[in-house]
């Protein structure tokens, strides 16, 4: 018999909280446009249409343009001191510049991927190439307590803008970063009771893809850096960043040109022998083939590719002439010559390229520069068997309709 549990039971309720703290999160539009350039065909690039602010447009636009670098300043992202900063950097023996004014940013390249509305991916990269702020020190510090190299001097291995303006208490600055550089750090001379940066200042530089090679249409992507102590933007272990994340989102927008134009008339193509019917007529010399070349003008910025369509066809895969009275066909050959400047798919001239009704050969045709306005070829034939066919019996009068297509649907 099992004896009687005797004595108070307590029951203990426990309410737990969970609180889960999530990473705020800056985000940066970037933005920019291949639309191309009558004016200047051979430059094929993106323009970057992100507005600018801070040192770029502000104070020194034309080395930015001729370093290919960008600024942005923002007050989304701030720093503050969560200790003072000690004389040598806390204690005896070297110098530890995580204590102090450092700063290391993400100078290397680094990848993402954009996308298409049609689901086509291509590469991006982006590197940050600069880095600044205003700055405000606690009294009785002044921005010359980092004297005699303040913030206006950049340390190696950054580089000096010259870019100093504020009073004693603040300053605004700015340094350039070079590809791949490591941490910059400045050593102050007296005891800083308390510094933040009120705002974040950064430039950056990118590689877009050869829009070229790229369809007509919107690629987004995206690529986030962290911030704070030990992280992408690591500003030491004193100052520390109101947020964590910071994302860059990509807009590239490709607006392709691809027009052709044909002279008036040019849709009408009457085929006649080498020097005209005179030889024919008056020698009775039966011509060798009948032919004509027509003149276009093409534009082409994309991809494309060429089909036929046919008024009259069978499983040849060629157009036909038809007779109407004998009920005659013959076939009809077309081929393309394009300009300098557009090739096949192996980087091929395209000459004389035959264009049959299932677009098998002209697949894709793709510029290495803008082209514009250049004269391509449109060669018409009917071949020397064909032709003493239509010259026997009676006069006939073949005719037919061909629409040749340029698709930049590739």
């Amino acid at each position: 018999m099992k004896k009687p549990m005797t004595g108070a039971r307590v029951s203990v309720g426990v309410l737990l909280w969970l609180v889960t703290l999530c990473a705020a999160a800056a985000t940066q539009e970037i933005t920019a446009v291949f639309k191309p350039d009558p004016s200047n065909p051979m430059v094929n690039k993106f323009v970057n249409t992100t507005p600018q602010s801070g040192v770029c447009p502000g104070h020194m636009p034309a080395r930015c343009e001729a370093l290919g670098i960008f600024s942005i300043r923002t007050w989304d992202i701030n720093f503050t001191s969560n200790a003072p900063l000690l004389l040598n950097h806390v204690g005896p023996g070297p110098v530890d510049v995580r204590k102090g004014v450092m700063f290391k940013v993400p100078s290397e390249w680094r990848s993402l991927n954009v996308v298409s509305d049609r689901g086509e991916v291509e590469t991006v990269q982006v590197r940050i190439a600069g880095i600044g702020n205003r700055f405000d020190v606690a009294r009785p510090a002044t921005i010359h307590s980092w004297s005699p190299r303040t913030f206006v001097y950049a340390p190696a291995p950054c580089l000096s803008t010259g870019m100093g303006t504020g009073t004693g208490q603040y300053l605004l600055w700015f340094w350039v970063v070079p590809e791949g550089a490591g941490t910059c750090s400045l050593n102050h001379v007296v005891e800083v009771p308390g510094l933040s940066y009120v705002n974040f200042e950064y430039a950056y530089e990118l590689r877009a893809p050869n829009p070229l090679g790229m369809s007509t249409g919107h690629y987004t992507g995206s690529i986030t850096y962290t911030v704070g102590p030990n992280q992408d933007f690591d500003f030491g272990d004193v100052m520390i960043p109101n947020d964590n994340v910071l994302t860059f989102n990509f807009n590239l927008d490709v607006q392709h040109t691809l027009k052709v134009e044909v002279p008036p008339g040019g849709n009408y193509v009457e085929l006649v022998p080498q020097g005209g019917w005179q030889a024919w007529l008056q020698r009775n010399r039966r011509p060798e083939r009948l032919f004509r070349d027509q003149t276009f003008n093409i534009s082409a910025s994309s991809r494309f590719k060429m089909q036929l369509d046919c008024q009259y066809g069978d499983s040849s895969n060629h157009c036909y002439l038809r007779e109407p009275n004998s009920g005659d066909a013959v076939p009809l050959n077309i081929s393309v010559t394009l300009p300098s400047g557009l090739t096949d798919a192996a980087g091929q001239p395209v000459n004389r390229r035959p264009l049959l009704r299932d677009g098998s050969g002209t697949e894709l045709f793709r510029p290495g520069l803008y082209v514009d306005r250049k004269p391509g070829l449109l060669h018409f034939e009917i071949a020397r068997g064909k032709v003493e066919e239509m010259l026997t019996g009676v006069g006939k009068t073949y005719s037919g309709n061909v629409t040749v297509i340029w698709n930049s649907e590739v």
